[in-house]
């Protein structure tokens, strides 16, 4: 029952414990990107996620936030217009994410559909969101719902990012920030800094580790492979 014929055992890792158990290496302030979903003057969805920022760098976190406006739709334009570099040298800058949508016809923002479109699982050797971490969030106009962070989830597993457990889901969000856009004391708000706290963590524990913890074994039948055709491949 043991057997497993179909395996390459020259390619099969066995956990690396050691690298696992290595103590934290990198000393620098974790690096956290933050996307909302709207355009609106007042969008409660950047109000949230400039809460969440707020946490972040009392947390000991170096956080930036992207504009999606003036972002064109995906496939509307090149790959090499402003916008889009911006937005894919942050999410390359970053070691973690917070997404943060809107809820509208049941469902995440197109807004931020688009931002997350425009992000490649690759460029050349570089993954911009594969072992990095993710929290999401949502705002809602009506009463609570997690549509949009339930979408948000499949979307960054999609990416190959470590989304964590928590996520934060903040109903009649016109009711909980007051006329200076800053937050009102609540459970909703008390949830956003659990949130936080937890992204945090799970960046420390796993940015040092991300090239291994995305180590696949397909990919390295499919290298070791390539390059045994290059290696013995018959001269022409």
């Amino acid at each position: 029952m043991s057997d497993t014929p179909q395996l390459d055992d020259s390619q099969l890792h066995l956990p690396d414990t050691a690298t696992l158990s290595t103590p934290l290496r990198a000393t620098h302030s974790p690096r956290i990107l933050l996307l909302h979903g709207s355009l609106r003057q007042t969008s409660y969805s950047r109000l949230a996620n400039e809460e969440a920022a707020r946490i972040l760098q009392r947390l000991g976190c170096e956080t930036r936030a992207y504009d999606p406006s003036g972002l064109p739709l995906p496939d509307d334009a090149e790959a090499s217009h402003p916008k889009v570099q911006e937005l894919r040298d942050l999410v390359t800058w970053s070691e973690g994410m917070v997404w943060c949508s809107p809820e509208r016809h049941g469902a995440m923002s197109g807004i931020m559909k688009a931002q997350i479109d425009w992000i490649p699982l690759s460029l050349g050797a570089v993954r911009p969101t594969q072992g990095k971490t993710l929290a999401v969030m949502q705002v809602s106009g009506g009463s609570q719902s997690f549509n949009a962070v339930n979408q948000m989830r499949v979307l960054g597993r999609w990416m190959r990012c470590l989304t964590i457990p928590n996520q934060s889901s903040v109903a009649k969000a016109f009711l909980e920030f007051d006329g200076d856009g800053r937050m009102k004391p609540s459970a909703y708000y008390n949830r956003i800094v659990d949130v936080m706290e937890e992204l945090v963590k799970f960046t420390l524990l796993t940015r040092d580790l991300k090239e291994l913890l995305t180590d696949r074994y397909s990919e390295r039948v499919e290298s070791a492979a390539a390059l045994s055709k290059r290696v013995n491949q018959q001269a022409i």
